[in-house]
């Protein structure tokens, strides 16, 4: 259902400060903490001792010690000691490739072998004082292509989020979808328009005019193994849209992370970078909580959606021009999925 040989957000630094985490990711269960040095870990999340989850233990001068019968657990996977037993010589379990960077915390389900920190997707954002990010985390009972879908086609925007960021000329405007190698990219614009509520607060955010026509843009970029970021913004008429200067629009990039739990389910990390007034932490408190209601309301839709297809499973699903960007995305994870596949099967006898 998903590719593993790829980097997904396991969770953010400040869930792993107290102790333990265990998360679901891609089918498998891991327990995520910070071993000697702070430097963060990844393991299997089961104890080879009688089975219990790791996650229920804590962490003692940088080994996972197990909530059991504290058999001692090293970054490695390697059992390095319990009270009054002999453990050294017990199997190791899993440890996986773990990476914290840009303010998330990254892990590679796959093949050990095969991870590649350069592959982690750069976050010019993340780390410049021109930019400011705020954001959370949902956990969604739906796959995580559903909720890709629902990123690369934002026509429902007029109907989901019709108090914050729809309106009726978003329908009216023709996406346009292009396929850039592994990277599918649907771009909507739209010209000489009044900015909705969210947009409108977003432009009084950087001292500008909110009752006056803007240009509107939203370009949708999927890349794998399931990222969408979305640079979404206003300006105001004839200044040049997407290009006007700084002094006439407001504009941000929504930053969507997706990693699948199972087939069914996701962990949604979600926020929004913006480059006006990055010092203002008013603002980007009052950004964050508008862009978590109109992600909530996603939800809720997204869940019903998921539920409706498990009890019809064999209806088959219309597609419309502005379902391009999430078919071809899901044609990028599909043929990721088969060369995997056909890597771990060895060259042909």
């Amino acid at each position: 259902m998903f590719p593993r040989n790829a980097w997904y957000v396991a969770c953010l630094p400040d869930d792993i400060e107290s102790g333990p985490l265990g998360r679901t990711i891609c089918n498998e269960r891991i327990v995520f903490f910070r071993g000697e040095g702070g430097k963060v870990a990844a393991v299997e999340d089961f104890c080879p001792h009688r089975g219990a989850p790791l996650s229920l233990g804590f962490v003692r001068d940088g080994v996972l010690v197990c909530g059991y019968h504290g058999l001692e657990m090293g970054c490695n996977g390697q059992c390095s000691d319990m009270p009054g037993q002999r453990v050294r010589g017990f199997p190791a379990i899993k440890a996986y490739p773990v990476e914290e960077r840009y303010g998330f915390i990254w892990v590679w389900p796959g093949d050990s072998a095969a991870a590649d920190a350069s592959l982690i997707p750069t976050l010019e954002w993340a780390d410049n004082p021109d930019w400011a990010y705020g954001g959370g985390m949902y956990h969604i009972q739906c796959g995580a292509e559903l909720m890709i879908d629902n990123l690369m086609d934002l026509t429902h925007e007029t109907y989901v989020h019709a108090s914050s960021i729809g309106q009726p000329e978003i329908e009216e405007a023709a996406p346009e979808t292009v396929v850039n190698g592994d990277e599918v990219i649907t771009r909507r614009t739209m010209e000489g328009i009044m900015a909705p509520p969210f947009w409108q607060a977003a432009l009084e955010g950087n001292n500008l005019a909110s009752d006056v026509p803007v240009d509107r843009w939203q370009i949708c970029r999927f890349s794998p193994p399931t990222h969408v970021l979305i640079e979404v913004g206003v300006a105001h008429a004839g200044h040049g849209g997407y290009d006007a200067p700084p002094e006439y629009k407001a504009s941000s990039i929504v930053v969507d992370f997706i990693t699948p739990e199972t087939d069914t389910s996701h962990w949604y990390f979600w926020g929004m970078a913006r480059n006006f007034n990055p010092t203002d932490q008013a603002l980007t408190d009052r950004i964050r909580e508008g862009q978590g209601k109109i992600f909530s309301e996603d939800l809720e839709m997204l869940e019903s959606q998921q539920r409706n297809l498990l009890h019809w499973p064999d209806r088959n699903l219309l597609k419309l021009n502005i379902d391009s960007g999430g078919v071809q995305a899901r044609r990028v994870i599909e043929r990721f999925i088969k060369e995997e596949t056909a890597a771990a099967k060895g060259p042909a006898a």
